[in-house]
């Protein structure tokens, strides 16, 4: 007898036409074999990973890019967006563009306010973060929001109470795992990097593949390192390890 298939959320920041040494973003044309990928998955009589698509932030190439990318093909995807950002900030979607990606039938949930870490806030910053977030999307939207990816992917049993108190009845993490369908409330993502080749997503999607619990096993030991180091080290440590691009650097990019 078939069994259900496991979900494997898989978690996209930027979109660029061109290869960039920055890890999160990834080039437009592997962005498109990915989910070229990820149709034929769905559509296999296999037992492998059914692939779930999110964007966190709500970058400009989520607009220009991915849309058409996901329109031509039919998918729905996941929009969580640094609401506070929206429309102020230079390489990031307007209310507009947002008001269209939503009225294409994509999915839209919230990425924090500021994308301040949820576990260094207080309660009255807990609140923007998660309240003045979501109530600023629906108003702006004119639809509900009820899911919230977490900056940073940090999180502890304070801020997953506030954010259930705050209205969100699903929660993304960066946790790489899969996940049953339906989700559970507190849902896993594969961060994907613009060094990850076709071939090894693809292997990670396969049935029996050990690649995700191996993945997860690294996530923990990076746990570790974030409570060692604290995150403000670590942060500048991730930083180097993945070539974060400077402010100069995104300006720059966008220019071109």
């Amino acid at each position: 007898m078939t069994q259900p298939r496991g979900r494997l959320y898989l978690l996209y920041h930027e979109l660029r036409p061109n290869r960039s040494d920055y890890s999160y973003v990834v080039e437009t044309g592997k962005f498109e074999k990915h989910v070229d990928l990820f149709l034929k998955l769905r559509n296999a009589d296999g037992l492998g990973l059914w692939p779930e698509i999110t964007f966190d932030d709500g970058h400009i190439s989520n607009f220009e890019c991915a849309l058409p990318v996901l329109q031509s093909r039919a998918i729905q995807a996941r929009f969580f967006i640094t609401v506070g950002w929206t429309g102020q900030r230079r390489g990031y979607m307007g209310w507009q563009e947002l008001r269209e990606l939503h009225r294409a039938g994509q999915l839209i949930g919230a990425h924090g306010w500021s994308h301040a870490l949820l576990t260094h806030c207080n309660a009255s910053e807990l609140h923007r973060e998660l309240v003045n977030a979501r109530l600023t999307l629906e108003d702006k939207l004119r639809t509900s929001i009820t899911t919230m990816s977490l900056p940073g992917g940090r999180y502890n049993r304070r801020v997953l109470t506030a954010c259930r108190e705050a209205g969100y009845t699903q929660i993304f993490t960066s946790i790489p795992r899969t996940e049953p369908d339906p989700a559970a409330p507190t849902v896993g993502r594969l961060n994907i990097r613009g060094d990850m080749s076709l071939q090894w997503i693809t292997k990670v999607l396969q049935p029996g593949s050990n690649l995700l619990s191996g993945l997860e096993r690294q996530y923990q030991m990076k746990a570790a390192a974030k409570s060692l180091l604290g995150d403000r080290l670590y942060e500048k440590v991730w930083a180097l390890l993945n070539r974060k691009e400077t402010e100069t650097d995104m300006r720059e990019a966008a220019d071109k």
